[in-house]
This record gives C-alpha cells, structure tokens and sequence, in this order.
C-alpha cells in the first residue's frame, strides 16, 4: 500500500497565493521569506484541485477508508408520509 506524500511546490496544482514563488536549480524559491519553498509550514500556499491536506499532505495520494456497517432486518421503523404520497398510500406509517 503507498503511503501519502506530501504536496511539493514543483506540482502543476501548486499555487502560491501571493506570488512569490519562483524555480530554481536547486528547488522553489520563496521571494517573501528568500528561503526554499516549505507547503507545510507555509499559509500562503494552496491547491488548484483543492486536494491539499493540513500538514501538506497531498490529497491525491491519499486513499479513502470506507467502513460497512451492519443494519438490521429485524428492525422495521416507520416512514411518516404527507401530501401526494399519503393520499396514494392511504396510510400514515409504512413499515
């Protein structure tokens, strides 16, 4: 299974909001702060699919945990119906 990966600034997604970004050899240059570009710790990056995660997590790399749950049969709640429906049923609780 692979594991999440952190956003980059080299990413098509990438956008910084004020601007200041620009490549180097060496990497992403921040000309706000004159520091190599950090998406983690920086407010004024973000996502243009908006899949950017707290921490600078990729949302992308990151797979979804789906949990089933289990329902009853045994259990019959009643549905309450008004209007059109109820004239149709002719009934006020279906089970």
């Amino acid at each position: 299974m692979a594991q999440a990966k952190a956003c980059s600034p080299t990413c098509p997604s990438f956008k910084c909001s004020k601007n200041s970004a620009f490549f180097r050899r060496d990497g992403v240059q921040c000309n706000w702060t004159e520091e190599l570009c950090n998406v983690a710790n920086c407010t004024y990056s973000q996502c243009l699919k908006r899949r950017m995660l707290p921490n600078g997590i990729c949302g992308e790399t990151v797979r979804r945990q789906t949990v089933e749950k289990d329902f009853e049969d045994d259990i019959d709640v009643p549905v309450k119906l008004k209007g059109k429906a109820l004239r149709k049923f002719g009934e006020k609780d279906i089970y």
